[in-house]
């Protein structure tokens, strides 16, 4: 033959979506800790993960609505082929291998949405709440974000002011998006025909993530704007 086939990028042994989620995790939030001019506390450590897993996520949910189309027809595909095997099919994304190239390949990262589709149908659906709330979290919480780790890292050059307002506007936004979400999933009944730990494992905790990190954001935000300085993060 003239021309060989192209070979397929070959995986990293051990690289998978959940190591290469762990992996990002701990070098962005040690890495943070390793330049901060101040050591923080425990607030400031919890609000330090949760914003870089959530800046992760948020490139994803921009993926959401970019790759729609994509995800429909994945979701279809993935419907087909898991019909009352959902666990299976988080298992098998979770644990798909990655190639380096791969890695920064958008379209496995977004088939998190035709998996999570599965368990509610509304993420491979434009038109629904589920939907746009995540879309609109992705193009708008990574600023916010960026500003807070910034200001856990080197609270002096920061205002408390611009911190604290900008970050009770956002992380209320998040926990707002979060309540509503879950209210409407369980209103819906998204979580017939699927087993109690199987819901609570897979989107009761995925979800409760983005409850229970907004809300500590919150406390620390109003304690700011409270004392007019950023020792919430250090004291």
């Amino acid at each position: 033959m003239l021309f060989k086939k192209k070979s397929s990028p070959k995986p990293i042994p051990g690289l998978n979506i959940l190591t290469a989620i762990i992996l990002w995790l701990v070098s962005t939030t040690c890495g943070a800790l390793y330049f901060s001019a101040k050591l923080p506390n425990a607030i400031g450590i919890s609000i330090l993960f949760f914003n870089n897993l959530n800046i992760l996520i948020a490139f994803c949910e921009i993926g959401l609505g970019l790759n729609i189309k994509f995800i429909q027809d994945d979701y279809k595909n993935l419907k087909s082929k898991y019909r009352g095997k959902e666990l299976e099919a988080v298992v098998a994304y979770l644990t798909m291998p990655l190639s380096i190239s791969q890695l920064f390949d958008a379209k496995k990262w977004v088939k998190m949405w035709s998996t999570y589709a599965l368990y509610d149908p509304s993420y491979q659906n434009n038109e629904s709440f589920g939907f746009f709330i995540d879309f609109g979290n992705g193009m708008s919480t990574i600023p916010p974000c960026l500003l807070w780790n910034f200001a856990i890292m080197y609270p002096d050059q920061c205002s408390p002011l611009l911190v604290g307002t900008v970050g009770l506007c956002s992380y209320w936004q998040v926990l707002y998006g979060t309540v509503i979400y879950s209210l409407s999933f369980v209103f819906n009944r998204r979580y017939a025909g699927k087993s109690l730990p199987e819901v609570l494992g897979f989107v009761g905790f995925s979800n409760s993530l983005w409850f229970i990190f907004p809300t500590v954001a919150i406390y620390a935000a109003v304690v700011m704007l409270r004392d007019g300085n950023l020792s919430v993060f250090h004291s």
